[in-house]
């Protein structure tokens, strides 16, 4: 049986220049994967009419389904149909129920139509139209020797809605697809991606359905398991048998599903434990309470954050001790748990979680770039503080010293 190859191709220059990201693709991909459509090309081209033809050319030669988004507006540097009608010959057309409908919108608005919005009621002859119920500019199906040409929108509202409503089951119908692809991410903190695959490496290699890709990410490692079944329940089925194989044996660094963030645990544990937490942030300046703030609901358990780099706010504002720095020195093991105390104390917090540390470029108080410690302290006794040797770039250093009091305090509340 034929593999069918997929191929996804973005149009507009803003793309190329970074001024917008191209989420079309990723969501694209994604709803495709799940009724088991492979995408085996992601493209950008600019508005150039040439390289937006050589770019379709080699994806007539090599793909089966093409998707184009973008370049269907009204503007002369929209160049889809342009560039495939130099590549297919096929005829252009007005279409009459599209441009009655463009008509009725800047009629609506009292505002006169410019003659270029005609363009946007451009189809090629016998496409399938495909009616954009969020904006103007229809999309359309073609079949071009032997390759399915799709046509869409840039705009992602209008773009889903296609995909949704007329592409993806046009696509299942044409291609007899009945099978459907389901993924579940798994997410885990204070594991390493090496130290993951190797607990799981039996399993990984045994594996053909669900299949298991780890995945190192900036907070954290994920597993991907990608299970193909008739339906989604079934689908499902075989995703949860595997995740609990997977958590049977690496269950203790597992904190979340799919999109859930460690921020977003740590809340749910916080509020369901009738806890408030409060900050006291040196190298990391507020990276951890910024990350924490950025969850809704985070106010019933977030009292603040008191950024204390300076040892001068140290003493002063948080109240730590004198003889502590005198004696032990702003990073250090007593240091950061009297900050944690502190912090908890001053804005009636009952966590305070403190950080104090070197992210470089000197070194400081005699200790190395790099060294970091994390206090969490609790009212009601329990405490502890880890010390730990990172590296990194300065910014590298502060991001992994967020992940590792996420990590802690996790290991904490759970």
């Amino acid at each position: 049986m034929k593999t069918i190859k997929t191929e996804i191709i973005a149009v507009g220059t803003e793309l190329l220049l970074g001024q917008i990201a191209n989420t079309n693709a990723q969501w694209i991909s994604e709803h495709l994967a799940f009724h088991g459509i492979n995408v085996y090309y992601h493209g950008v081209v600019g508005d150039n009419l040439n390289r937006v033809q050589n770019t379709f050319q080699l994806a007539q030669e090599r793909s089966d389904i093409v998707i184009v988004t973008g370049g269907l507006g009204p503007t002369d540097d929209d160049l889809t149909r342009e560039a495939f009608q130099l590549l297919s010959g096929l005829s252009i057309d007005e279409h009459q129920e599209s441009m009655d409908k463009i008509e009725a919108y800047f009629s609506r608005l009292n505002v006169t139509m410019t003659p270029n919005n005609r363009k946007q009621a451009r189809i090629f002859s016998g496409a399938k139209v495909i009616r954009n119920s969020m904006g103007m500019a229809p999309g359309m199906i073609v079949h071009y020797e032997g390759t399915i040409w799709v046509f869409l929108p840039g705009v992602p509202r209008e773009m889903k809605a296609m995909m949704l409503e007329d592409v993806i089951p046009y696509l299942r119908k044409k291609l007899k697809q009945k099978d459907i692809i389901q993924s579940l991410v798994l997410r885990f903190i204070g594991i390493g991606e090496s130290q993951l695959e190797h607990e799981l490496k039996e399993l990984i290699d045994s594996q053909i359905n669900p299949t298991i890709a780890p995945l190192a990410q900036n907070d954290g490692v994920v597993l991907r398991l990608t299970a193909k079944a008739s339906s989604e329940e079934e689908a499902m089925l075989l995703l949860n048998q595997t995740k609990e194989e997977i958590l049977s044996k690496v269950g203790e660094y597992y904190f979340g599903t799919n999109d859930e963030t460690i921020e977003q645990t740590i809340v749910s544990r916080l509020i369901e434990n009738n806890l408030k937490i409060a900050s006291a942030e040196s190298l990391t300046g507020g990276k951890f309470i910024e990350k924490l703030i950025s969850v809704p609901g985070v106010s019933q358990v977030c009292q603040g954050s008191i950024v204390c780099y300076d040892e001068s706010v140290k003493r002063n504002v948080l109240k730590v001790k004198n003889e502590i720095i005198d004696t032990f020195g702003t990073v250090s093991r007593e240091c950061a748990l009297e900050m944690a105390k502190k912090v908890s104390e001053l804005l009636h917090a009952s966590v305070g979680i403190s950080f104090t540390g070197i992210a470089g470029p000197d070194s400081i108080e005699g200790k190395p770039v790099g060294t970091v410690y994390i206090s969490v302290y609790i009212k009601d006794g329990k405490h502890i503080v880890n010390k730990y040797e990172l590296t990194g770039d300065r910014e590298g250093i502060r991001h992994r010293a967020v992940l590792k009091g996420y990590e802690l305090l996790y290991n904490l509340l759970k």
